[in-house]
């Protein structure tokens, strides 16, 4: 058969494939696949273009076969239909994609059945690893499946030592909304947080009532909590207003648990012909892309968000090399004073 013969355009190009188009060794084309911190960034990239170019897939049953680690990397959210979440997931992918990983996101709706659904199914797929924002507190169940050999960080949501983890300051940031709320004149103000309460909107929370305290103002009579079903949250926010409302000592003041829900709330005052803010104030959470676009443009909590996840895929995929040791980052948000709050009326 003749040398030059074209190669039978029914197999898959190969490493060495990928090598020649590329310009370099079969062994930098391994590298760039396992082991991408040994290969200078320009190499990765001509490498990764070579793939492209001719259709290279990597065999991810192979590289199970030879102990090589999983492309793959799963995120566990509470709701990745939400702005937040999807630009911390952002932020993943865009570290992910310099070593060559994939993300799989998965949405909980704060229910823990499905959380344990996912967590089994990912470690059937032999991922990488897991960046998780747990539904429950018990980390007892993570802790095992990193023990069983799948990497575990917390994402948004702190760990008591035995798993990596980056969260934001929620305390502070609760903290700094009430007293920017105070300071305006409001003693009465309500508080919209999830039918279940996790981590972060607890530790709000208890920072909104440690507000008060400072101020010397008893949290129990200036604080309204009402809780607001996960689902379609714009909507069951705008809902949650009779509760607000109707109570036999009307707030002045709505701090919403994130900023979607704030936007659910504005839309249900204005149907209401109550103005934002000179009959009630609002404030938001996540200082999200159209958070100052809205009309009035709304006070808010920045956090920042692709940076929470592009640092806990950097602490995932060091999970793997020598020498790592459990890090708890906290990242502090920002409180952003726009035209959605104002002293009370009244």
């Amino acid at each position: 058969m003749n040398g030059d013969a074209p190669l039978d355009s029914t197999r898959r190009p190969g490493m060495r494939q990928v090598a020649k188009e590329a310009g370099v060794s079969p062994t930098t084309v391994s590298n760039v696949l396992n082991s991408p911190e040994l290969v200078a960034e320009e190499t990765r990239r001509r490498v990764h273009a070579a793939m492209e170019r001719i259709g290279y897939l990597p065999d991810n049953a192979a590289r199970r076969l030879r102990g090589l680690p999983s492309p793959l990397v799963g995120a566990v959210t509470l709701d990745i239909a939400g702005p937040f979440f999807t630009e911390v997931c952002r932020g993943v992918e865009d570290r992910l994609l310099q070593d060559g990983c994939m993300l799989m996101t998965c949405s909980t709706d704060l229910q823990p059945g499905r959380e344990r659904h996912y967590l089994q199914e990912l470690e059937k797929q032999r991922v990488r690893g897991v960046l998780i924002t747990p539904v429950e507190d018990d980390l007892g169940p993570l802790v095992a499946l990193a023990g069983r050999g799948v990497p575990v960080v917390l994402l948004d949501h702190r760990s008591d030592g035995r798993l990596c983890s980056v969260s934001i300051d929620n305390r502070w940031g609760g903290e700094q909304v009430a007293a920017h709320l105070i300071a305006l004149g409001h003693r009465r103000i309500a508080l919209l947080g999830a039918a279940i309460e996790v981590q972060q909107t607890a530790e709000r929370h208890a920072g909104v009532r440690r507000a008060f305290v400072k101020a010397g103002l008893d949290p129990d009579q200036g604080v309204l909590e009402v809780r607001v079903p996960s689902p379609d949250i714009t909507v069951t926010a705008a809902a949650a207003l009779e509760d607000v409302l109707g109570a036999a000592d009307p707030p002045t003041a709505i701090v919403c648990l994130n900023d979607t829900a704030a936007l659910g709330v504005i839309g249900g005052l204005r149907e209401r012909g109550i103005a934002v803010p000179g009959e009630m104030s609002v404030v938001g959470y996540d200082d999200v892309a159209f958070a100052a676009q809205l009309a009035p443009p709304l006070t808010t909590v920045w956090q920042p968000k692709r940076e929470l996840g592009r640092v806990a895929a950097e602490l995932l995929l060091d999970e793997s090399r020598p020498g790592h040791r459990h890090q708890k980052l906290v990242y502090r948000p920002r409180l952003v004073v726009r035209d959605s709050t104002a002293p009370p009326r009244r």
